[in-house]
């Protein structure tokens, strides 16, 4: 069977381009699925992978124990899944994600010189956020 992922390698997820905030915003509502993700990446940045990020927060939001997340695990990534260019915090929050050489994720806020260097940076690839609405 095939194994899906949501993992990138030396990436730098920005802000949608149609993203309506003008810098990074924390969540303003607790528990939906941003602030999850935001509370995650801020406490503990480089830890995940966009595959233990997606895991990890949908059993946070349904309250499914820890000794159950590998079984979760095989069956969501039996399937495709969206990954990290449709998170909520660079779509409408304004926040950027660096996945590292080893796909683990740091949110990043645009109006840093950790950003800008990142940006500048040769080697690592960008790819703009999932936009809001069709062109």
């Amino acid at each position: 069977m095939k194994v899906h992922s949501t993992n990138y390698t030396n990436v730098l997820i920005t802000p949608s381009e149609d993203s309506k905030a003008a810098f990074s915003m924390m969540p303003s509502t607790s528990g939906t699925i941003g602030a999850v993700q935001f509370d995650m990446l801020q406490a503990s940045p480089y830890t995940l992978t966009g595959d233990d990020l997606l895991i990890a927060v949908l059993a946070t939001r349904k309250s499914i124990p820890q000794e159950e997340w590998a079984d979760l695990r095989a069956e969501i990534f039996s399937k495709g899944q969206p990954c990290t260019r449709v998170s909520p915090l660079v779509k409408t929050m304004g926040w950027a994600l660096h996945h590292d050489a080893n796909s683990r994720i740091a949110m990043i806020d645009v109006g840093t010189k950790e950003y800008a260097a990142l940006n500048a940076d040769d080697n690592v690839r960008k790819i703009h956020g999932m936009r809001n609405k069709r062109r």
